[in-house]
């Protein structure tokens, strides 16, 4: 094989080589997106998982021609290779997640990850105007819907209480609490304290003032509850 030109440029690697390039610029923009917002798996991550599911489906479109044509007898599924890049590509996606007590961070991450995986079969098979169109999906959806879900988190009235508690307390006591002053708890996140105790962070909306005043002295007066602030 000529290895400077001739043989080594024949029209399959050039295809190859372009689909290649164009899941690199595709990727590498997600990826970057991800890095403006210091994410874990940020843009060097994302062209990996995007090439390398790119030559894998390559692989699987082009890499057995040479068996396929000598041998009569031989049967190939070329997507059988893209079915084992979707479902490896969760363990990959899944080191993207930390869970911190009961809070899980890093879904979308992960998410992106998974995707950009598809973006490479996809762009690996030739498929390059859906590749591009899903990009900008991609792009619009990790970028103008989180300014969107801030915009509407921001806009709900809401207030949020630190509780420490002792480990003892039964989680049912405290929300009978908020029952009785009919709240709506919107998220609850837990954390470790100081000397074996735990904060209990809630997120509620929709409460007055002296609402929000009554709600803490009646949690403070529950046993095992150190304060609220």
């Amino acid at each position: 094989m000529d290895f400077i030109g001739g043989d080594f440029l024949d029209d399959q690697f050039m295809t190859m080589a372009i689909r290649v390039a164009i899941i690199l610029v595709l990727s590498g923009l997600v990826g970057f997106e991800r890095e403006l917002k210091n994410r874990g798996a940020g843009l060097r991550t994302h062209i990996l998982v995007g090439v390398g599911s790119c030559i894998l489906m390559l692989l699987s479109l082009y890499g057995f021609d040479a068996y396929l044509t000598q041998y009569e007898i031989i049967r190939f599924d070329p997507a059988r290779i893209p079915s084992y890049v979707i479902s490896g590509i969760g363990f990959l996606g899944a080191g993207t997640i930390i869970i911190n007590g009961r809070t899980i961070k890093g879904l979308t991450t992960a998410a992106s990850i998974w995707v950009v995986a598809g973006l490479g079969l996809i762009v690996g098979a030739g498929m390059y105007k859906l590749a591009i169109l899903t990009t900008v999906v991609i792009l619009l959806t990790l970028s103008l819907l989180n300014k969107i879900e801030k915009g509407i988190e921001n806009g709900k009235k809401g207030s949020r209480l630190n509780i420490l508690i002792d480990p003892k307390l039964h989680i049912g006591d405290l929300l009978r609490v908020f029952d009785q002053f009919d709240i709506t708890i919107t998220k609850m996140d837990f954390d470790k304290g100081v000397g074996g105790n735990e904060y209990v962070i809630v997120e509620i909306k929709d409460i007055k003032n002296w609402e929000e005043l009554q709600l803490r002295n009646a949690i403070s007066m529950l046993t095992h509850v150190t304060y609220v602030s």
